[in-house]
């Protein structure tokens, strides 16, 4: 049996069409990532907080970072035509973090 390769594995993962479309999903989430990396200096350094170190910038990291992230992960989902995998990647994401896909899928099975 042929083990397939990492791409095929993520594209069936994610449910994608093509391996070009893998690939237009990961190169969204490099350019997020990039992206973030390069505004949180000025971003902190507009409102004051540059030189927080700890538990409290890692806090402040999540607080203001998180949210743009989120944003910019649809906008070049969006650039890069890969809107609809990434908005509904985020819907999933929320019903993770609230607890509600849980919830949903208890009452489907009661």
């Amino acid at each position: 049996m042929e083990e397939k390769s990492y791409l095929k594995r993520l594209q069936d993962k994610w449910g994608l069409k093509s391996l070009f479309q893998t690939i237009m999903v990961l190169i969204v989430f490099a350019c997020t990532g990039s992206t973030v990396l390069f505004i949180k200096p000025f971003l902190f350094d507009l409102i004051g907080f540059d030189s927080i170190e700890g538990i409290a910038g890692i806090l402040l990291y999540i607080v203001m970072i998180f949210p743009l992230y989120q944003i910019l992960i649809l906008i070049y989902g969006f650039i890069f035509g890969q809107f609809a995998f990434f908005w509904a990647w985020e819907k999933k994401m929320v019903h993770r973090m609230t607890g509600r896909g849980r919830k949903d899928r208890a009452s489907k099975k009661a």
